[in-house]
């Protein structure tokens, strides 16, 4: 009897060539569509059900069955109320990563094998090498395609979880064939775009999304080397560290957000590009996960502050107070708190934390 996989189908390209690939190679598959949001916004319209007709359709083409589960309460619960509520109190989160965490990886990953699954799959970009001890977990490694790699969204899964988890388009080094892969099996969604931010916001942005949630607060831009008010803004949850666009500031330099406080509703700017504040050599990370169950060595590591960041080196070592500290030999630019920074063993992926707002030394509160 074939081993039985719950792939997840989001309709796009990748899920459907992961779902294609694992009936080549002899699997039984299931396809799950999660419907984890439907809700449409202000001048936007939720795609969700062109995305299930999508992954019905190539369902039906691979003579697989779709099942749709809904996780609309958990997904509000877990990823968009964590979303707002970290934007509410000065921090920039990944909600991604919470998705993987509580849902993907979570209860679909329960629900799937309480049913009888051998093994769950996703399109994510990853890759997972098997544990070389009895006990020991596998490890996650980076994906062939390093610029889509995403494996700095899965930093708080459990790695037990990667030990009955497919990702059959980790070792596919583009994008371009991704799609002509598709394209080669008739799946007929070889053109569809990348999805891009926040799946849930779409095109209307994440700014018009925050406006809807939280209530508009009128405050004060400040320069942060005199404290003169060079304007006004419509709610400091609005701005993230380093950010340039949307201060409406009129003319002049360009300026950039060195920190904000929601308490006081200020948002602290400069339109010097080496003013201390926008750069940093000490990371401190709260909510530290580490995907083997415990803390690696004190060391030197590769570590990555954004999705598709660059790679640096940094000494990771764990802080007096229990928290960890990523240092750099140079100063990279400042972090926002609430990022997602995440640790590597060369391809491997160890894990990572929360940057805390004593990160950057520019808050203000």
């Amino acid at each position: 009897m074939s081993e039985l996989v719950y792939v997840g189908m989001s309709g796009g390209v990748d899920s459907a060539l992961a779902a294609a690939l694992l009936v080549e190679q002899g699997y039984d598959v299931r396809g799950i569509y999660m419907r984890n949001w439907s809700r449409d916004l202000p001048g936007f319209s939720c795609p969700w059900a062109d995305d299930l007709a999508d992954a019905e359709r190539v369902a039906c083409t691979l003579g697989i069955d779709l099942q749709v589960w809904d996780y609309e309460r958990e997904y509000q619960k877990t990823v968009v109320d964590y979303l707002v509520d970290a934007y509410a109190h000065g921090y920039t989160p990944n909600p991604d990563v919470m998705c993987n965490q509580t849902i993907k990886f979570g209860t679909f990953a329960q629900r799937a094998f309480a049913e009888g699954a051998d093994y769950i799959s996703t399109g994510h970009y990853a890759c997972v090498e098997p544990a070389c001890y009895e006990g020991n977990v596998p490890h996650l490694l980076r994906s062939a395609n390093e610029h889509k790699d995403q494996t700095y969204f899965l930093w708080r899964v459990p790695g037990s979880m990667f030990a009955r988890t497919l990702f059959p388009v980790g070792n596919i080094a583009t994008k371009d064939e991704v799609r002509r892969m598709c394209a080669e099996r008739g799946l007929g969604v070889e053109n569809k775009p990348d999805s891009d931010g926040i799946c849930f916001v779409g095109p209307v942005g994440l700014r018009t999304f925050l406006l809807d949630a939280l209530e508009r607060r009128a405050g004060d831009v400040v320069e942060w080397e005199t404290g003169e008010v060079l304007g006004r803004h419509d709610g400091a949850f609005l701005f993230t560290v380093g950010q340039r666009r949307g201060l409406d500031l009129g003319g002049g330099p360009a300026r950039y957000v060195v920190s904000t406080d929601t308490t006081s509703n200020v948002v602290y700017v400069t339109a010097d590009k080496n003013c201390p504040a926008l750069w940093t050599t000490t990371l401190v990370l709260d909510d530290v996960c580490w995907i083997a169950g415990s803390s690696p060595e004190p060391g030197r590591y590769l570590v990555r502050t954004r999705h598709t960041g660059t790679l640096r080196e940094a000494r990771v070592q764990l802080g007096a107070d229990g928290r960890t500290n990523v240092v750099f030999d140079a100063p990279i630019q400042a972090v926002a708190p609430g990022q997602s920074v995440v640790v590597y063993d060369g391809r491997e992926c160890l894990g990572g934390g929360i940057a805390a707002k004593e990160t950057n030394g520019a808050i203000r509160e």
